[in-house]
């Protein structure tokens, strides 16, 4: 169909464009250098296949380990909804996770690789369910956390690289 605006396109499954990936982006990015340590926000950090975030305790694979963990990531919106929730402004890194992404729905399923800049690819391993630390933090935060993987998604590291705050963070096939 030459000449033909995006409009006039016809439904049918044969000449529809493939629909483009979801994205969003990368609104921060936080680590912790020891278990129970105190959060340090960053504007770019380096990640690794064997290190996770660098800088960040979690991020090692360890020997005969999967790395399941390596990286945790936690939508904006879910974190604001709980915060609303209970009725608090805590800063998402309190969540003790290490990505905050804006503006993209996680994937509620293992094996969804997220590619986050030009380099980084990671793959969603499990829901990250909330602590009790949560309680410590506002009563009832740990319940706000626990519905529809509002507590965020654990992810292995992939493909290493450097990220920033501002990457674009784009849902890949499934392993």
């Amino acid at each position: 169909m030459t000449g033909s605006t995006e409009g006039d396109r016809p439904r049918d499954s044969r000449s529809v464009a493939a629909p483009s990936r979801a994205a969003g982006t990368l609104a921060g990015i936080a680590r912790h250098g020891i278990p129970k340590g105190p959060m340090e926000t960053v504007e770019t950090v380096t990640v690794s296949v064997d290190g996770g975030i660098q800088g960040d305790f979690r991020g090692a694979v360890k020997p005969g380990g999967r790395g399941r963990r390596q990286v945790t990531l936690i939508e904006r919106i879910d974190w604001e909804a709980a915060m609303a929730e209970v009725g608090r402004n805590i800063a998402w890194q309190e969540r003790r996770a290490n990505l905050l992404v804006e503006g993209l729905d996680l994937p509620q399923a293992d094996g969804v690789r997220l590619r986050i800049g030009a380099t980084v690819l990671i793959e969603v391993t499990r829901e990250c369910n909330p602590c009790e630390r949560m309680e410590a933090l506002a009563p009832g935060l740990r319940a706000a956390l626990t519905p529809d993987w509002r507590g965020g998604a654990c992810a292995r590291v992939l493909q290493g690289g450097t990220i920033a705050v501002g990457d674009p963070i784009i849902i890949e096939d499934r392993a």
